[in-house]
């Protein structure tokens, strides 16, 4: 396993909640000599110098001012939140055995979560002598299980059963009384009187690489952590240009994109105004000259059931990054943002794939076409192939990360000449 790969499951292994996948790339950025600017602070940017913004602890935006006159953003978007389960507020369930009541949050494969080790990761709200402050935490141990009925109680369990959210995935904490040794050991972790909690169920299986040559790497969350990676890799090893490098990461992508920290909010808009006002820039004119990546995971071809796939444009793993289309705009990829990535990739000596739903089977949607509400420049739709996505346990390729990290770099260290329909690459 070569160090980018290492680095990559290093990652996924301590991305146990939205939280933490953010912190770990804050803290990245932290590690390269990022400063970090408070969205509360008047902001005084300088030239040559590089910088992050953070808001509702799970979403972040970072960006490095270039020195002379800067030509337009080149900007990716990408999503660290993932399907699961959310606890709910009074949520233990106490009798014979004790439970924890959970919420699902996003579509996730509910299958995938039975009988499996789970932990407890999130953000809590602590009681200070001043007011409240919020605190991550992570219990990092087997706590959980959400265990099936035998077979010889559900005989039809293997014939298209229907999960119920209540009756079928409720984890068992342990005997009577073992909700409130939860409680407890939340509180210490937090290190104080808790007042608000956003805590979410994790699998606890680490990433793995795995394969006769090593070519997969499964994990929990690679939709979307493996673009969030792949992109910050690419960002921070880029070289610099004229353009200003902007690298998003977006939370509630899974649940529509409608908080004040996803792609649907104006996080992305205000900072880049914010940019333009503190140094003197014409906002309107800086994004005629922009670009927007967005990265979020694409359907491999599935090895069991290639008749799901558009038999023309059905990616491979290992194969390349993933150019996503759509005729109704769930994927805003259009001919002039295909031209324009699928040069980039040229440059970077990365392959590119192209992805179309098969006719009769919708898809999802991406950051993009939300993104375009409030930032408007053109945008391709990229991700990488994967299959299962939305279990609780995802596989992927080695290689495509690896080429996304590429063809990001070359990405970030360019910038676009835009002369009426011609789009220079420099």
């Amino acid at each position: 396993m070569n160090k980018r790969i290492e680095d990559l499951c290093r990652y996924l292994d301590q991305a146990h909640s939205v939280y933490h996948a953010q912190k770990g790339i804050a803290d990245r950025l932290e590690q390269q000599g990022y400063i970090r600017l408070p969205e509360q602070n008047a902001w005084q940017l300088k030239a040559g110098e590089k910088y992050y913004v953070t808001r509702g602890g799970t979403a972040l935006v970072a960006f490095r001012i270039p020195d002379g006159t800067p030509r337009g953003f080149m900007m990716s978007a990408s999503h660290s939140d993932r399907p699961g389960f959310k606890l709910k507020e009074n949520g233990n369930l106490t009798g014979i055995y004790d439970r924890l009541g959970t919420e699902r949050y996003g579509g996730a494969i509910l299958s995938t979560w039975l009988d499996r080790p789970l932990s407890i990761a999130g953000r809590v709200t602590v009681r200070t002598e001043d007011g409240v402050e919020n605190r991550l935490i992570d219990l990092d141990r087997d706590l959980l299980l959400i265990p099936n009925a035998a077979i010889h109680m559900n005989r039809k369990v293997n014939e298209g059963y229907a999960w119920n959210l209540v009756s079928d995935l409720t984890p068992l904490v342990g005997g009577a009384d073992s909700g409130k040794e939860l409680e407890n050991l939340l509180e210490q972790e937090a290190g104080g009187e808790i007042l608000g909690r956003d805590l979410y169920l994790y699998v606890r299986q680490k990433a793995s690489v795995w394969g006769v040559r090593e070519e997969y790497i499964s994990s929990a969350g690679l939709d979307d952590l493996e673009c969030v990676w792949g992109c910050t890799q690419g960002f921070l090893e880029a070289k610099p240009s004229q353009s200003v490098p902007v690298l998003s990461v977006f939370d509630s992508e899974e649940v529509g994109s409608a908080s004040v920290q996803g792609a649907g909010s104006t996080f992305l808009e205000d900072v880049l105004r914010r940019i333009c006002d503190a140094l003197g820039w014409p906002l309107e004119q800086m994004l005629a000259q922009s670009f927007l990546i967005s990265a979020d995971n694409a359907h491999a071809l599935h090895p069991n059931h290639p008749e799901y796939a558009d038999p023309a444009n059905a990616p491979v793993m290992g194969q390349g990054v993933v150019l996503k289309f759509h005729a109704n705009l769930s994927y805003c990829t259009d001919g002039l943002a295909a031209g324009i990535f699928r040069s980039i990739c040229k440059k970077a000596q990365v392959p590119v794939q192209s992805y179309h739903n098969r006719a009769d089977i919708p898809g999802g949607s991406t950051l993009g076409r939300i993104s375009l509400a409030h930032v408007s420049v053109p945008t391709a739709d990229i991700g990488l192939p994967q299959l299962a996505m939305h279990s609780c346990y995802e596989t992927a390729a080695t290689a495509d990360a690896e080429y996304l990290a590429q063809a990001m770099t070359e990405f970030y260290g360019s910038c676009l000449e835009v002369e009426e329909d011609s789009w220079k690459i420099r």
